[in-house]
């Protein structure tokens, strides 16, 4: 009687535990995009804050989502950045790394992606997809700048935006920084206990995409990454088709480019110096 007892509360328990796991495995698929993206609304600052002039733009997507971004003009620049930000925030969260391109001689076009910031709609995969190309043909057609002055860069989620843009036309070159292979990788990589692979549909899919980059090609990963792991970063750079250049930072992924200062200045100068034919 007490064996039977014993029995039958240990199948209490397994199904119990079985129960909660399925539960997991479907808020995994119904709440996926709000376990990736955290969009901020309220712009912070901007660029004026910092001392460099700047443009507010609104352009169109071709769905028909008005987006938000701005322009900041380097004096006599190097080339025009096209920057694809991560998937926390705003674009006003990003002016230390506005201000190190401008440093650098580079003029930026920075914006926000559906449902960030000022822009309109909510943000999705294919969305973003929609976003960047709507950011390139704005600079390419509104403002005229000709796509061989055009560095794209893209950090963290950033990176696999701007892998998608980079695969599809012909920038001077793509800079990608601190981030993963796709989200089904990472994910798999956070949560090994979780089918992830078969449970998600969103993709990010930045190694596929690299196969297909025909421009110079620069890598940027921490080992002290915190949240994607270093060997994303090296898996992306083995991926990338030549000419492709590796700079590896210290620090957090989110503080890796501040925390390795002027080396990691230094890195993107030597490369932006290669692709405007300074070197």
């Amino acid at each position: 009687m007490f064996e039977s007892g014993i029995v039958a509360f240990l199948w209490l328990i397994m199904r119990i535990l079985v129960a909660v796991y399925v539960c997991v495995l479907i808020l995994v698929v119904i709440f996926q995009a709000r376990l990736l993206y955290f969009p901020e609304r309220r712009l912070i600052a901007t660029p004026g804050e910092v001392d460099l002039p700047f443009e507010e733009v609104h352009f169109w997507t071709q769905d028909g989502v008005i987006l938000s971004g701005w322009f900041i003009e380097a004096e006599k620049p190097r080339g025009v950045v096209l920057f694809c930000h991560g998937n926390a925030g705003n674009i006003s969260h990003r002016l230390d790394s506005i201000a190190i391109f401008h440093r650098l001689g580079l003029s930026t076009f920075i914006f926000d992606y559906r449902g960030y910031g000022e822009s309109q709609g909510s943000i999705s995969e294919e969305g973003a997809y929609q976003d960047v190309e709507a950011a390139w043909s704005y600079l390419v057609k509104i403002r005229e700048t000709a796509p061989d002055e055009i560095i794209v860069f893209g950090r963290s989620l950033g990176g696999a935006v701007a892998s998608h843009l980079a695969k599809n036309h012909n920038p001077k070159g793509l800079i990608i920084e601190s981030s993963f292979t796709s989200v089904p990788d990472l994910a798999a990589d956070l949560y090994p206990f979780i089918p992830v692979r078969f449970l998600l549909r969103i993709k990010y899919e930045t190694v596929k995409n690299l196969k297909f980059v025909n421009c110079p090609v620069l890598i940027v990963h921490s080992r002290d990454d915190d949240i994607i792991p270093f060997t994303h970063g090296r898996r992306l750079f083995d991926a990338a088709m030549p000419p492709k250049e590796f700079l590896e930072i210290s620090g957090s992924h989110n503080e890796g480019f501040v925390a390795s200062g002027r080396y990691y200045v230094a890195g993107l100068n030597a490369f932006i110096a290669k692709l405007v034919g300074e070197l």
